[in-house]
């Protein structure tokens, strides 16, 4: 196995793009050090991210902000700006792993290694957030909605890797929240995860909405039709009602030991519910 550390994005792509067998980006590290550690992957290659300029960067870019790859949960929620813009993202990705990892996970290898369960992705999905990948042929902007394609397994072809996540700005009247059940207190993977996103106008009225799953299909889910049911109301009781069935009709789980299809499906929409008002609340809050 070999081990770098390019100090460029194009040092890195050239290493991702003519390697002879697997290789893998390290950022974090905290997924695939135990992936290696308990033979689940045995790469060729391994690029360290962290050299690289800005891979540990929050800046401002047109009233969002762009997150380096390298950027970690603990300086995410540290972040004022970011936690104030984007609350329910930033509750996420505290919800990977424990105070220790928190120090070294990144949002970006929670989206990258592409767990049904991830806690950061719905909420990313939720935030219409984006990545930006770069690879042989130059750097592109795609949904993060986009990059996990199946377990384990994202839409990136051979030499890319995400250079960072881009939340974008808020309208006035926006909130956002993301909620998750698991078996215990802490330090658990999600058994259903929720996230919603709204806007309001100035009478109070849902103008716009996402809602986001996780752990109840092959992939997080974008679900339009719960969104449908809060727009244009001003998420009285009908319309979460109606929110939650539509959020458990597009799930699609599996039986584990941590759930069964009937649970979880039954959970999304208590959830999603749930989320909801947080994400009300908060839009309340931000004029």
């Amino acid at each position: 196995m070999q081990y770098q550390a390019p100090e460029s994005i194009d040092a890195a792509v050239a290493l991702l793009a003519n390697v002879s067998g697997q290789a893998r980006v390290l950022a974090g590290g905290t997924d695939l050090l135990v992936q290696m550690k308990s033979g689940m992957t045995e790469p060729d290659l391994i690029v360290d991210i962290k050299r690289i300029d800005g891979m540990h960067a929050i800046i401002e870019e047109d009233g969002g902000y762009r997150m380096g790859a390298a950027v970690s949960s603990a300086a995410l929620n540290e972040h004022d700006g970011v936690a104030t813009m984007w609350p329910g993202v930033v509750e996420a990705a505290e919800l990977i792993g424990s105070t220790q990892i928190q120090g070294r996970c990144t949002m970006t290898g929670n989206l990258c290694n592409a767990s049904p369960a991830a806690d950061s992705v719905p909420a990313l999905i939720a935030a219409n957030a984006t990545v930006r990948v770069a690879g042989p042929g130059g750097t592109r902007d795609i949904p993060a909605a986009d990059v996990a394609v199946a377990p384990g397994k994202t839409s990136l072809s051979a030499g890319e890797f995400v250079t960072s996540i881009y939340l974008p700005a808020r309208p006035a009247h926006s909130g956002d929240a993301y909620l998750r059940f698991i078996p215990r207190t802490e330090m658990d993977i999600a058994v259903v995860g929720a996230a919603v996103s709204l806007t309001l106008d100035d009478k109070g009225v849902c103008v716009a909405a996402r809602v986001a799953l996780g752990a109840v299909a092959p992939t997080a889910l974008l679900v339009e039709d719960a969104a449908a049911a809060l727009i244009g109301t001003s998420l009285d009781d009908a319309a979460l009602e109606a929110c939650a069935a539509a959020a458990s009709a597009a799930c699609n789980p599996i039986d584990d030991k941590r759930g069964t299809i009937e649970y979880r499906t039954k959970v999304a929409g208590v959830l999603t519910r749930r989320a909801a008002l947080i994400a009300l609340e908060r839009a309340r809050g931000h004029s």
